[in-house]
C-alpha cells in the first residue's frame, strides 16, 4: 500500500507542479505584446521561471535522489510549453511558435551542483539556487532574441481597434532598462535558494503524509 501511496503522490506532483510551472511560463518569451515594458517583463518573467524550475526540479531531485532528475523535470516544462503554444499558434492566435528550451542548461547546474556536493541537500539549496537563479535570466535573453519584432507582428495580425489591455501606454525608460538581465539575475540568485528550499521541504512534508 504504502510503495502504491508513494507513486500516486509522485506523480500527482509531477503533474501539479510541472502544470502550474509551463502555465506561469506560458508568456515567457513573447515580449511582443509588452512592447512598452519589455525590459520589465522580462525581468519579472525571468524570476517566475527561476522560481518555478527551482521549486519543482529540487522537489524530484530530493525525492527520487537521483542526479539527472532536474535536468528530466525542465525537460518535462519545455514539453509541455511547446504543446501549449503550439496550441494556441493552431488557434490563430499570433505566438511565436519558438520557444528555446532555457530551462535545461539551468537544471543541468542544479544536477550538477547536487551530483558535485555527494547529494548535500543545503548544497544544492545554496550553490544550485546561486546557480539557477544568475542563469537562467541570462538564457532567457535568447527567448527575446529570437521572438519576432512587434511592428512584423502589427503588420501580419492587423486589428482594427485594440482591446483595453493592449492599449499603449508611455514606455517606462531608465526604471528596469539599464541591465534586466544583471536585475532578474541578481534577484533570482536571492529567491532561487529560498524557493530551493522549499522543493527540499516538498519531499519531507510528502513522506510525512504518506507515512502518516
Amino acid at each position: 500500500l504504502m510503495v502504491w501511496l508513494r507513486r500516486c503522490t509522485h506523480y500527482l506532483f509531477i503533474v501539479v507542479v510541472a502544470v502550474n510551472s509551463t502555465l506561469l511560463t506560458i508568456n515567457a518569451g513573447d515580449y511582443i505584446f509588452y512592447t512598452d515594458w519589455a525590459w520589465t517583463s522580462f525581468v519579472v518573467f525571468s524570476i517566475s521561471q527561476t522560481l518555478m524550475l527551482t521549486v519543482g526540479a529540487c522537489y524530484y531531485l530530493t525525492f527520487t535522489g537521483v542526479p539527472g532528475t532536474a535536468t528530466y523535470y525542465a525537460l518535462i516544462m519545455t514539453v509541455y510549453t511547446w504543446i501549449a503554444k503550439g496550441a494556441w499558434f493552431a488557434l490563430g492566435y499570433p505566438y511565436d511558435f519558438i520557444v528555446t528550451p532555457v530551462w535545461l542548461p539551468s537544471a543541468m547546474l542544479l544536477d550538477l551542483a547536487y551530483w558535485a556536493t555527494k547529494k548535500n541537500k543545503h548544497s544544492l539549496i545554496l550553490f544550485g539556487g546561486v546557480l539557477v537563479g544568475m542563469s537562467l535570466p541570462l538564457f532567457n535573453m535568447v527567448n527575446l532574441i529570437t521572438v519576432a519584432g512587434p511592428l512584423e507582428t502589427a503588420f501580419k495580425y492587423p486589428r482594427p481597434t485594440l482591446p483595453p489591455y493592449m492599449t499603449p501606454i508611455e514606455p517606462q525608460v531608465g526604471k528596469f532598462y539599464n541591465s534586466p538581465v544583471a536585475l532578474g539575475a541578481g534577484a533570482g540568485a536571492v529567491l532561487a535558494c529560498t524557493f530551493a528550499a522549499l522543493g527540499c521541504k516538498l519531499t519531507t512534508w510528502t513522506y510525512r503524509w504518506m507515512a502518516a
